[in-house]
C-alpha cells in the first residue's frame, strides 16, 4: 500500500531548515524541476539553483534551494542544499540590493571570467530569493517576477 504522506526534510551546513509531513514536494533539480508524490520510486538527483515548493493540505509553501542533492524515497524526502531558506525569512530589500550589484557586476566589460561567473551566481541566488519572496506573500516583493 502507498503512503500517503511524505517526510521533507531540508538541511543546509548551517541548519535544518525544514521538517514538514505533506502531500507533495516539487524540487529544482540540475536539469529542470521534479514532482514528488507519495510513493515516489526511490531517486538520488543533484539539485540546481530554484525554488522548492511543497503541498502541506491546500497550501503551498515554498522555499529557495541553491545546489546540493536529494534523496527521494517513497514516504521521505531528504534535501541537502547548500544554502535554502523560507520565503518568509528572506529580507526582500536586501535582496534587491544584492540583485542591483551583481547585474551592475555583470555590465562591466572589463570583468574575468571568474568575476562573471561569481556575479551570474550572485544574480541567480537574488532573483530566486526574489521570487520565493513574492510567492510566500513578502510585503514589497511584488516585482520579483519581472526581476529578470
Amino acid at each position: 500500500m502507498l503512503p500517503e504522506t511524505i517526510e521533507l526534510q531540508i538541511v543546509t551546513p548551517e541548519r535544518h531548515v525544514l521538517q514538514e509531513t505533506v502531500q507533495a514536494v516539487e524540487v529544482p533539480g540540475k536539469e529542470g524541476y521534479l514532482g514528488v508524490l507519495p510513493g515516489h520510486a526511490p531517486l538520488l538527483t543533484e539539485l540546481g539553483i530554484g525554488l522548492l515548493s511543497y503541498r502541506k493540505g491546500a497550501e503551498t509553501r515554498y522555499l529557495t534551494v541553491i545546489h546540493g542533492y536529494a534523496e527521494i524515497l517513497p514516504d521521505r524526502v531528504i534535501v541537502l542544499a547548500e544554502l535554502s531558506e523560507r520565503a518568509e525569512e528572506i529580507d526582500v530589500e536586501r535582496t534587491r540590493r544584492a540583485r542591483e550589484r551583481a547585474r551592475a557586476e555583470l555590465a562591466q566589460r572589463g570583468a574575468g571570467q571568474a568575476d562573471w561567473q561569481r556575479a551570474e551566481l550572485s544574480l541567480q541566488r537574488a532573483l530566486v530569493r526574489l521570487q520565493a519572496a513574492a510567492k510566500g506573500g513578502a510585503a514589497g516583493a511584488h516585482d520579483a517576477d519581472h526581476a529578470g
